[in-house]
């Protein structure tokens, strides 16, 4: 999943964005509320972690105008702004969750784990598609009670492909899903990740099949149910 960071605490902003990098995610970091408000504008993402005290722009007015963009990415208020008032105001203008700081990072944790699969469309933390089922919460991949052992950026496009499965995902957004805006990542690759997946599913009977010109989709292998 894609996540946006908008915090002007750089210490803060760099230990969230290892956390949830080192889940698999892809992150991107922006410190004001401009920048914010251009990046939102111009890329898509699955979440926004977004603090209010910005520089150049407030919070408010950055949510305020991605939702007025029909811009429905999740959006996590992370603040010291914590009175009634400010949390309703949040709220109202299309804020999906509101977290205090400071807060426990295993609560922040579990907070972009519900905002991401809710923003998936998913009810259950676990989601099976043939013999292979995805924990959500620990985005861990399993086949008969084993686990999968998966590199990162295989996990992340199974992850993508596994939350829509049966649907075709177009490369470019898998690629969107994939890579932070500083992140060198070439449809190449994307084909080179495909391929190796496909070896890797094989054997639980799953695969990945390409819709010629648009993209990818998780599929059974003939013959199995």
């Amino acid at each position: 999943m894609r996540i946006l960071l908008v915090e002007d605490n750089g210490a803060l902003a760099d230990g969230l964005s290892a956390i949830l990098r080192g889940t698999g995610h892809a992150v991107d970091v922006v410190h004001d509320g401009a920048s914010a408000n251009a990046v939102t504008a111009a890329e898509s993402f699955d979440l926004v972690i977004l603090d209010l005290n910005l520089p150049e722009m407030d919070g408010l007015d950055v949510l305020r105008s991605m939702r007025a963009r029909q811009n429905h990415a999740a959006v996590l208020i992370l603040t010291a702004r914590g009175t009634p008032e400010e949390r309703v105001r949040g709220l109202d203008l299309g804020a999906d969750d509101y977290l205090i700081k400071p807060f426990d990072i295993g609560e922040f944790e579990a907070r972009v784990r519900v905002l991401l699969r809710r923003q998936a469309g998913l009810r259950s933390a676990t989601v099976g598609f043939g013999a292979v089922s995805l924990d959500l919460n620990s985005r861990t991949f399993s086949a008969g009670g084993t686990p999968l052992d998966i590199p990162a950026r295989e996990l992340g496009l199974l992850e993508v492909l596994f939350t829509r499965a049966g649907k075709v995902v177009a490369k470019e957004g898998i690629m969107q899903s994939l890579a932070a805006f500083d992140d060198d990542l070439s449809s190449n690759a994307i084909e080179q990740y495909v391929s190796r997946l496909r070896k890797r599913l094989a054997p639980h009977g799953l695969t990945v099949k390409t819709a010629r010109g648009i993209g990818y989709y998780l599929d059974k292998l003939p013959g199995m149910s």
